[in-house]
């Protein structure tokens, strides 16, 4: 076989093997689900009237909110689902079974490879979910065409692959896996002070530049103009290039951590 069938075939056994470990031990994936959901439901239901005169005219109530809200909440999402994955790749670098695969005859970036793919998958997973629930409470994305809808769900994957990159680093630096979830804990924050729940321009003066260019809110504003028609301009590149660059860094990060020879 070939280097590059091998490559394949190794990470293909551990993608196997990190889905296998999340379908027996769920609660992770829906601890870490239960806060963008929760999060949607709240300012929905609890706050939406009132958060919903703030947005373009205040005329749209609850209906426009909903609209509003749900891109950024899909993207919180995503940064929540890889929490999992710092988590995962501690307790892999913890207990041992990293040594052993060392001594296989493994392709050694597999591991890695498992990890990110796995991490992948389980983000378009919970997008998914965290989608139906905002469709079953009245989210529409009618104007959007087909292009639109598929460059949206390439955005969507694209961000997933930056911050699982991102998390795996945070998992591997990590000296265990309480550690992995604090350290990954900006994933979940970063969103939070973005645009997800109002316009940066509602925000105080000072803070705009903030909430403006860091990476969420560039991808949430490109989601909602990919799916509900509003302007993008400077964002869709500003999102590309975060993507790019998390995912450049992220890359970089693990594979130097991970070569080094453990102690």
């Amino acid at each position: 076989m070939s280097a590059f069938s091998l490559t394949v075939r190794d990470s293909s056994t551990m993608l196997r093997r990190n889905l296998l470990h999340a379908r027996r031990y769920p609660s992770m994936t829906l601890n870490l689900l239960l806060t963008p959901v929760m999060l949607l439901l709240l300012f929905v239901y609890i706050f939406g009237d009132v958060m919903s005169a703030g947005i373009g005219d205040g005329g749209e109530g609850r209906s426009g909110y909903i609209a509003y809200l749900v891109p950024g909440i899909l993207i919180m999402t995503i940064g929540g689902t890889t929490i999992g994955t710092a988590v995962s790749v501690s307790t892999d670098m913890t207990e041992g079974i990293i040594a052993r695969f060392r001594t296989m005859a493994i392709h050694r970036q597999s591991v890695l490879i498992g990890h990110v793919v796995g991490s992948v998958l389980q983000c378009v997973m919970s997008v998914v979910l965290v989608g139906t629930i905002g469709v079953a409470i009245g989210f529409r994305s009618t104007d959007a065409t087909v292009l639109e809808w598929i460059a949206a769900f390439g955005l969507l994957a694209l961000f997933a692959l930056a911050l699982t990159w991102i998390a795996v680093g945070m998992g591997l630096v990590s000296p265990n896996a309480e550690a992995a979830s604090n350290n990954a804990m900006p994933l979940i924050f970063l969103p939070l002070i973005s645009s997800t729940f109002v316009p940066v321009d509602a925000m105080p003066g000072w803070f705009q530049p903030i909430a403006e260019y860091q990476p969420f809110t560039p991808v949430i504003e490109t989601l909602r103009g990919l799916l509900l028609g509003t302007e993008i301009g400077h964002d869709g590149w500003l999102a590309l290039a975060w993507c790019l660059a998390l995912t450049a860094l992220g890359f970089s990060w693990s594979k130097a951590q991970f070569g080094r020879d453990p102690k």
